[in-house]
C-alpha cells in the first residue's frame, strides 16, 4: 500500500523546507556536496509533481512510507538496495539502537527522594518509538513514560527529540503543567502536523507526595493500600496543538506502595487468537503482588504479557516502569 495524499502534501512540504534551507546555505558556500543534495530534492520534487514519487524506480512497487519520512529523497525500496547499501542501513539501524540504548536511565534506580524505580523497555524492531527516562532534580524525581506516533528510526528520531527537551526544560524549575505545556510547544514546532506522542510525566518527592501530568497516555496504576486505582486524568497527546493547556493529578503515597505506567504494547499484546492483553488483566496482576518490590513488579507483569501471547509475535514496542516508594 502507497502512502496517503495527506502524507504526500507532508513530504513534499518537507522537501520544500529542505530545499530552502540548503538554497539558504548555498548563499554563504556553494560546495559539490551542497549542489548534490539539492539535485536530490529537485529530483524527489518532480516525482511528485509527475505522480512517481514513492515508488521503487528499479521494481515499480511502493517504498516503505517509514523510509521515505526518515529520508524524503528516497528512490529504492529495501529489497532493492545493493548489498553495500544494505550493509550501510543495517550499520546505521544498529548504530541508532546502540544511541537510543544510551538514552535510557539507569535500569534500577534507587532515588535520593526515596523511590526505588525498575522498567523495562524492548523495541519491537531495532529501535523504538516509546520514550522512557527518570530525571533527579534536587530533592525531586521526574518520570516519563510516553508513545510517539509511527514506527522505526522516524519515531526512535522524535523520541530522542522528547528526551532532549526534558532533560532541558525541568533544570528551569517550571510547575509540571507549565513543563509539559512548554514541551508541547517546542514539541508541535519541530515535528510534522501528523506526529504526536502521548505521554505521562510526573514528580515524586521525599515525603510522598506526586503530580502526574497526562496526555493521552494509557492511565497510570496507583498500588495502595485500598487496593489498585487507575489514574485517569487525561488530555490530549503532545504535538496536535502548539497551543494546548495541561492540567495535573496529586496524590500522596505511604511507604510500601507504588506507581506502574506503562505503553500500549503492553495491553495491546495480542494472543495467537487475536486477543488483546487489556488493561484489566495487567491490573489483575499487579493486585496479586502489589508487595513486590519494583523490580520483582516489573518481571510478574512481564511474565504474564509473555504468558498470554503464547508464542505470537511481539507486534508493537513495549515500555513499562514501577516507582516504589521506599524511604530509608
Amino acid at each position: 500500500m502507497g502512502i496517503q495524499v495527506t502524507d504526500l502534501h507532508l513530504l513534499r512540504d518537507q522537501l520544500v523546507s529542505r530545499r530552502q534551507k540548503l538554497e539558504t546555505a548555498m548563499l554563504r558556500s556553494q560546495t559539490a556536496n551542497l549542489l548534490q543534495l539539492l539535485e536530490q530534492v529537485d529530483r524527489a520534487l518532480e516525482r511528485v509533481d509527475n505522480g512517481s514519487y514513492g515508488i521503487c524506480e528499479d521494481c515499480k512497487t511502493p517504498v516503505e512510507a517509514e523510509r521515505l519520512f526518515a529520508e524524503p529523497t528516497t528512490q529504492l525500496c529495501l529489497d532493492c538496495l545493493r548489498p553495500a547499501e544494505q550493509r550501510a542501513l543495517e550499520q546505521d539501524l544498529h548504530l541508532a539502537s546502540k544511541i537510543q540504548a544510551g538514552l535510557l536511565p539507569k535500569r534500577d534506580l534507587c532515588t535520593g527522594a526515596g523511590w526505588k524505580v525498575a522498567y523495562h523497555y524492548e523495541p519491537a524492531g531495532q529501535v523504538s518509538g516509546d520514550y522512557c527516562d527518570l530525571i533527579e532534580q534536587g530533592d525531586m524525581l521526574y518520570f516519563m513514560v510516553g508513545d510517539v506516533s509511527g514506527k522505526g528510526v522516524a519515531a526512535a528520531m522524535l523520541m530522542a527529540n522528547l528526551h532532549a527537551l526534558f532533560r532541558v526544560l525541568i533544570p528551569t524549575g517550571l510547575p509540571l503543567e507549565q513543563l509539559v505545556e512548554r514541551a508541547n510547544r517546542l514539541f508541535c514546532e519541530s515535528t510534522l502536523p501528523t506526529q504526536y506522542a502521548t505521554l505521562v510525566v510526573g514528580k515524586a518527592d521525599a515525603s510522598g507526595h506526586v503530580e502526574i501530568c497526562n496526555g493521552g497516555h494509557p492511565a497510570p496504576f496507583h498500588i495502595g493500600q485500598r487496593g489498585v486505582m487507575p489514574i485517569q486524568s487525561a488530555t490530549v497527546p503532545i504535538g496536535l496543538f502548539c497551543d494546548q493547556k495541561f492540567s495535573s493529578t496529586s496524590l500522596h503515597a505511604v511507604p510500601g506502595e507504588s506507581l506502574v505506567i506503562y505503553t500500549d504494547g503492553i495491553s495491546e499484546a495480542e494472543s495467537p487468537e487475536g486477543k488483546e492483553y487489556g488493561a484489566a488483566a495487567l491490573e489483575k496482576v499487579l493486585g496479586a503482588c502489589r508487595e513486590l518490590p519494583s523490580r520483582d513488579l516489573v518481571n510478574r507483569c512481564l511474565e504474564s504479557v509473555v504468558g498470554f501471547r503464547a508464542g505470537s509475535p511481539r507486534l508493537d514496542d513495549q515500555a513499562l516502569m514501577a516507582l516504589q516508594f521506599a524511604p530509608n
